[in-house]
């Protein structure tokens, strides 16, 4: 019982993710706003408006597939991974820890990369998610899917 409670409150930052990060990506692209898909463009991606689509419906669906239980060994992994994109390639991760560590130069070049922290957080959440299901208090129990 409070392994599927924990599991719910873990599934519940997915209603965060789709709602506060995922939906606005969507509304923003949608509208033809540009500084999402620039900063996927600066990433690397090859075809940067099909990758920021992918990472914003990723966030978005997959958040909200998470909250509900929904097919949720599927779609946590995708939004983990879209989360360590986020972590690593938007947010430079590793450069801003090493500099914290002072093993490298901080340098504003970083601060404008933006903090990996909450992208980071909702990937190991997602991870979690991803190993041990969605617990008792999902669709997919309801559905008899484990």
């Amino acid at each position: 019982m409070t392994r599927d409670l924990g599991l719910l409150i873990l599934r519940l930052a997915g209603l965060y993710l789709a709602v506060a990060h995922g939906w606005g990506k969507i509304v923003g692209l949608a509208s033809g706003e540009t500084r999402f898909l620039e900063g996927v463009a600066r990433i690397g991606f090859p075809m940067p408006l099909a990758f920021a689509w992918a990472a914003a419906l990723s966030e978005f669906l997959g958040g909200l597939a998470i909250a509900l239980g929904l097919f949720t060994r599927w779609v946590a992994p995708f939004a983990a991974f879209t989360m360590f994109v986020a972590a690593f390639g938007g947010h430079r991760a590793l450069s801003q820890f090493l500099a914290w560590l002072g093993l490298a130069p901080a340098s504003e070049e970083l601060k404008k990369w933006g903090n990996p922290e909450l992208a980071f957080v909702y990937m190991l959440i997602c991870l979690a998610v991803a190993l041990l299901g969605p617990g008792r208090f999902s669709i997919d129990s309801r559905l008899g899917r484990k």
